[in-house]
């Protein structure tokens, strides 16, 4: 097996995320299974039964990470953080107002950074309380690489060397193809373990996941300074051999840096680990592309299988040593040409809080783009991992990544990334479980897609009119008319019972409107709406849908009430921006006295007003509450032979919300 087929074989383990491995209890999250090697990941969690466990966190008793609420289990608001062993901290007064803040919201970043200073302030060598802050810290923000090695460090310094190597195996897990943390964890071995073998081995295993990024000359830099310290000049040989391969910011100075080499040591030298290698993998003389121990990368051993001529000089010789790196060299010079506009547009290769700005966000789909195209997928499994350390509050990137898995057949890294952005990374935002439903129902999970609804009725957005519109749609689709008119009539109940909502006008809009068109009852479509008036204000967006829904039913259609209530939005009493009277009164006369029949067809529903501002079209950093209420585009042509459908003849209820740009099918 070579470097490819190795790192997409085990990348469903490496890129576990588990709620186990950020359980708020602290150490006790982890059993210490630390046993002096750091390259043996055995004990920590893996992904087996990932996609069991996909749909297990809309089950309605999701704790810590699972549900998005890091304090669930510190027993209310006004609780202090309890150790393992069930005592209580001594907090500062400014502690405790701060863990009061995070429990309103944990996603309060500069809260949390201010915490632990006034914690690591505090604890003094209190390992427990660093412990705690920590751990709390990091499941919300596993991408924090640098607050990992904060983490290590206290544990390194009143903690112990096994509590160090488990703070570093999270990372790993937690931020997998993060050049930096793999940088951190080997610099960590280098300090602390004698046994040059294990520490190639951690090198070895974080190369296998970051050795082909672009930026992962840092780690590449640290693995040749090991070797030079030793003074192994073959295994440096082999290094260099392998950076080649793949374009690399520094690949430049990689050369300059091997030709040195190859003229300051003899031939020999330089060949000895690829003899060896050759001894263990077969006749290949001239490069160790190992990524696990007895393999050679294929592409690297059909470069190097070339003989050498018999009775040629030791110049020759190095001449054609150094000749076969040219050539890769060369070709990776040919792909870096490709690559380097995409590559220099990333300004923020990093995790951070602060929006991406919108060129940056371009730019990453842009490269996804090209990288699918090119049709590797080792590389454009890792290009959405990198994309997604930088680009992980957007929706948008696990959406993509999950659809571009599940194009391809591996379902496990789909659910894979789906489980971290509803766990982890995305978990307040309405579209992503949206999506997750949409998807779970798509692949047969019902159970699972119906739980994640109810996660955004219960706890993400409550009376999100999207998300009603999508669950009802899908239980008609099961056949299941009670419970999707339940739906709508318990939002509506729940609406009723706050004061000046948003959402209520809509919601009977919409539901006036798929009663009829998943019954044909004009009747009761009718009277929902009518009923709404006696509880709602009227409005622009409500009149505008009780206007177009008119084109839709059958006639007789009721002009002079409908112009009744234009009427009485337009007078000079009436609480109507005067642009609004004017648009509401043009859209009323077109209906009434135009095309009447087909005015809808071309209609586009308005925006449910809001006082939240609307963000950019790539969103911004996850808040509690979803930005914007949205309803989704209508289609008002009317429907053919509307009074005689019945449930098995009725047409879709794909009108009553449009197709996701995620979805390629004809899915509503």
């Amino acid at each position: 097996m070579g470097d490819s087929e190795a790192v997409v074989a085990d990348s469903s383990a490496m890129m576990d995320y588990t709620s186990a491995a950020y359980n708020s209890a602290g150490s006790g999250a982890y059993s210490s299974q630390a046993t002096g090697d750091p390259t043996a990941s055995g004990g920590y969690p893996n992904s087996a039964g990932q996609e069991g466990q996909s749909s297990a966190m809309y089950d309605g008793n999701a704790t810590t990470v699972e549900n998005g609420n890091a304090f669930d289990n510190l027993g209310g608001a006004s609780a202090a953080p309890e150790f393992v062993d069930g005592s209580a901290p001594t907090m500062s007064a400014e502690e405790e107002r701060l863990w009061s803040i995070l429990r309103a919201n944990s996603l309060d970043f500069n809260a949390w950074t201010v915490l632990i200073e006034e914690t690591e302030k505090v604890a003094e060598n209190n390992i427990l309380k660093i412990r705690k802050v920590y751990d709390a810290f990091l499941a919300e923000f596993p991408l924090c690489y640098g607050y990992w090695k904060k983490y290590a460090d206290h544990e390194a310094r009143i903690g112990s060397m096994d509590k160090v190597v488990e703070v570093y195996e999270r990372a790993v897990q937690g931020v997998t193809y993060s050049v930096d943390i793999w940088v951190l964890y080997c610099a960590f071995a280098i300090e602390t373990y004698g046994d040059p073998e294990t520490i190639r081995r951690l090198f070895e295993r974080g190369l296998a996941y970051v050795g082909t990024d672009y930026l992962s000359f840092p780690l590449w830099d640290k693995y040749i300074e090991y070797e030079y310290m030793h003074q192994e000049w073959s295994r440096l040989a082999a290094i260099y051999t392998r950076i080649f391969e793949n374009p690399n910011q520094q690949l430049d100075r990689y050369f300059n840096s091997f030709k040195e080499l190859a003229g300051s040591r003899p031939l020999s030298e330089l060949r000895a680990a690829e003899e060896a290698a050759a001894n263990v993998s077969g006749p290949v003389s001239e490069a160790d592309g190992q990524v696990n121990e007895g393999e050679v990368h294929p592409d690297a051993a059909e470069q190097m299988q070339k003989p050498l001529t018999a009775g040629s000089t030791e110049a020759e010789e190095l001449e054609k040593y150094v000749a076969i790196r040219e050539e890769l060299y060369k070709k990776a010079k040919e792909l870096d040409s490709k690559i380097i506009g995409f590559e220099t547009a990333i300004r923020r290769p990093y995790f951070h809080v602060r929006p991406l700005n919108v060129a940056e966000l371009e730019n990453w789909h842009n490269y996804l783009d090209f990288v699918e195209r090119e049709g590797d997928f080792n590389k454009v499994v890792k290009l959405y991992e990198r994309c997604l350390i930088a680009c992980a509050n957007y929706p948008e990137y696990w959406i993509r990544y999950v659809l571009c898995m599940e194009a391809s057949g591996s379902m496990d890294l789909a659910n894979n990334a789906l489980v971290r952005a509803t766990q982890v990374f995305v978990k307040r935002q309405p579209e992503i479980h949206l999506f997750a439903a949409r998807f779970k129902e798509q692949n047969g999970d019902i159970e699972g897609a119906q739980a994640a609804y109810h996660l955004v009725h219960s706890e993400i957005s409550p009376g999100l009119l999207e998300a009603i519109i999508k669950h009802a749609n899908m239980e008609c689709r099961l056949g299941k008319l009670e419970d999707a008119f339940s739906l709508y009539e318990q939002a509506i109940a729940i609406e009723k019972g706050k004061e000046h909502s948003q959402t209520l006008p809509m919601l009977y809009a919409q539901y006036s409107r798929f009663s009829y068109l998943v019954s044909g009852n004009a009747k009761k479509a009718r009277e929902i709406l009518t009923g709404a008036l006696d509880h709602v204000q009227l409005s622009k967006p409500f009149l505008e849908a009780l206007i177009h829904f008119e084109t839709i039913l059958p006639s007789p259609r009721q002009i002079d009430y409908l112009q009744s209530l234009v009427d009485k939005f337009i007078s000079p009493n009436s609480d109507g921006s005067a642009a609004d009277k004017e648009d509401l009164s043009s859209i009323f006369l077109e209906a009434a006295y135009g095309a009447y029949s087909s005015y809808g067809s071309n209609y586009a529903a308005p925006q449910v007003p809001t006082s939240v501002p609307q963000i950019a079209s790539y969103g911004v950093y996850p808040t509690t509450t979803y930005p914007m209420q949205s309803f989704p585009q209508q289609s008002y042509a009317q429907p053919t032979a509307a009074t005689t459908l019945t449930p098995a003849q009725q047409p879709p209820p794909a009108a009553a919300a449009a197709p996701q740009a995620y979805y390629g099918g004809p899915y509503y």
